[in-house]
């Protein structure tokens, strides 16, 4: 029997992952408010560019550990330049607009930044070599995105002064870190795997200095759910799709822990959108294969899209959105239909 758990949400709630297509944060956020009014988040535009997209945006909020653009990608750099600031300008124009927007929301509001370990694995040394390479300079990049990160989630609550935070750290990246098959700078190699332990506690840094109600999301087949548990994440953000019947067991403990489950059941570009039911069957069939009561899924789930929405049209994300609350309200509502 799953423990008994308060969350910040009202069952039944829907939440999108993070990025949205468009360059304009404030429509973004309108929408996002229009479709999600239990749980919004705060949308994320990489179509803007550099500095918009997943790891440039993290990088962006590193404290004293500046970067720059190159060919290869993000890199630390020896003093700020034109891309940090980029970077900074796109964060500052969604802050100023989500205090235009959403000033006055009271609620849970979902905050998303790249993991430690995804970043780790995007970002490059002065060298050019991967940071992941080397175990003292992620060390030091974690305790700046820690800092950071804290940060970024203070300047969120001073902006929405009535928003419990949500932080999502986005890890599609960590299976490869635990499993060794990130390559090298060259790509003839792979980098060593990082061990376990190390793992949790980079992570653990993060959500701890955070102090912000902490999720991760991992777009992966082979989700480290007991790993993110021990790094302290109280929900875990998954693609529906993804999850092979072997995985029965160690999601079972998840929501046994009283572990909150994003699931994700839409695909995050457009597509023909499968009817209602349809579109909640998997969700009732894996409750259902894990023997837990149907009267728990609407309250220990949130239903989302399967990853983020960035290439996608406007219309298919607004009816894809519509729909994950749709899914949502009726698996809380009508769970055993």
């Amino acid at each position: 029997m799953a423990q008994t758990a308060s969350f910040p949400w009202r069952p039944g709630s829907a939440t999108g992952v993070g990025s949205y297509p468009g360059d304009d944060p404030a429509e973004a956020l309108r929408v996002v408010l229009g479709e999600l009014p239990g749980l919004p988040h705060l949308p994320e535009l990489p179509g803007r560019g550099p500095g918009a997209d997943l790891i440039g945006r993290a990088a962006g909020l590193l404290v004293e550990l500046p970067v720059e653009l190159q060919p290869s990608g993000w890199r630390l750099a020896g003093r700020p330049g034109r891309d940090l600031r980029r970077a900074h300008d796109h964060l500052a124009r969604d802050l100023d607009a989500l205090e235009e927007v959403a000033g006055g929301y009271e609620g849970p509001l979902k905050i998303q930044v790249c993991g430690p370990w995804t970043l780790a694995a995007g970002v490059e040394l002065p060298s050019g070599h991967r940071t992941l390479k080397d175990a003292g300079a992620v060390r030091d990049l974690i305790a700046s995105l820690a800092e950071g990160v804290a940060g970024h989630v203070a300047e969120i609550r001073r902006r929405v002064p009535g928003a419990r935070v949500l932080l999502q750290l986005d890890e599609p990246g960590l299976p490869a870190v635990l499993a060794g098959t990130v390559p090298t700078a060259s790509g003839f190699a792979r980098l060593p795997a990082v061990e376990e332990a190390v793992a949790v506690d980079g992570l653990r840094r993060v959500i701890e200095a955070a102090d912000a109600w902490p999720l991760v999301h991992c777009c992966a087949r082979r989700v480290p759910y007991g790993l993110l548990r021990k790094a302290g994440a109280k929900g875990i953000s998954i693609d529906l799709s993804l999850v092979p019947d072997r995985d029965d067991d160690p999601i079972g403990e998840t929501i046994d822990a009283g572990v909150a489950l994003f699931l994700g059941v839409l695909p995050g570009t457009d597509t023909q959108l499968p009817s209602l039911q349809d579109t909640a069957a998997p969700a009732r069939e894996l409750w259902r294969r894990l023997g837990f009561p149907a009267a728990t899924l609407g309250e220990q789930t949130v239903i989302t899209p399967a990853c983020g929405l960035a290439g996608a049209s406007p219309r298919y994300v607004r009816a894809a959105l519509k729909r994950c609350r749709e899914v949502a309200r009726t698996l809380h509502e009508a769970p055993q239909m």
